[in-house]
């Protein structure tokens, strides 16, 4: 989690609200797994989208897309992407370190305060961090529906049946 703690601050130093959800949230309910970025839903109403694209800047993150980041806080923008370029996430890398990636959810396929709501608080360094609840982990990864998801999607079900139930 090093490599990320300072996602984690700079969002949290901007009063970004945001939820840890994919890989990183699996691996911090406690499925040890690779990852190879940082995926994020943040509250996408304009003037929080611009906090959390300023804060991910001016850590050196930039777009991987051809597109001006400053567009992921306008909704209507969000909307080209996706129906245009059939975006799901916006995607910001690292130049000068390939491993450095945040992805940030482009629409709510939960709704981010329900997300909120029902997140796992998280000691992440200095930092609590909101990781997204099993059960909404689940949905996404259902929604997702790729072969590592579907693997995800059965260690989470291990990991709740330990935990003694759903979380909600």
């Amino acid at each position: 989690m090093a490599l990320f703690e300072p996602v984690f601050e700079a969002l949290d130093r901007a009063g970004v609200r945001f939820v840890v959800v994919g890989g990183v949230a699996v691996v911090l309910h406690g499925h040890a797994r690779l990852t190879a970025d940082l995926d994020l839903a943040v509250d996408l109403a304009s003037e929080p989208a611009r906090r959390a694209i300023d804060a991910l800047m001016g850590l050196g993150l930039r777009p991987a897309a051809p597109v001006d980041a400053i567009g992921f806080a306008d909704p209507r923008t969000r909307v080209t992407w996706i129906a245009e370029r059939g975006m799901r996430v916006f995607a910001l890398r690292d130049p000068d370190d390939p491993l450095r990636q945040v992805d940030l959810l482009v629409d709510e396929p939960v709704p981010f305060e329900e997300l909120w709501g029902r997140a796992k608080l998280v000691r992440v360094g200095v930092v609590d961090v909101r990781v997204a609840s099993i059960h909404d982990l689940i949905r996404l990864k259902q929604l997702a529906d790729r072969p590592l998801d579907r693997d995800d999607i059965e260690h989470l079900r291990r990991i709740e049946e330990v935990d003694g139930g759903p979380d909600t």
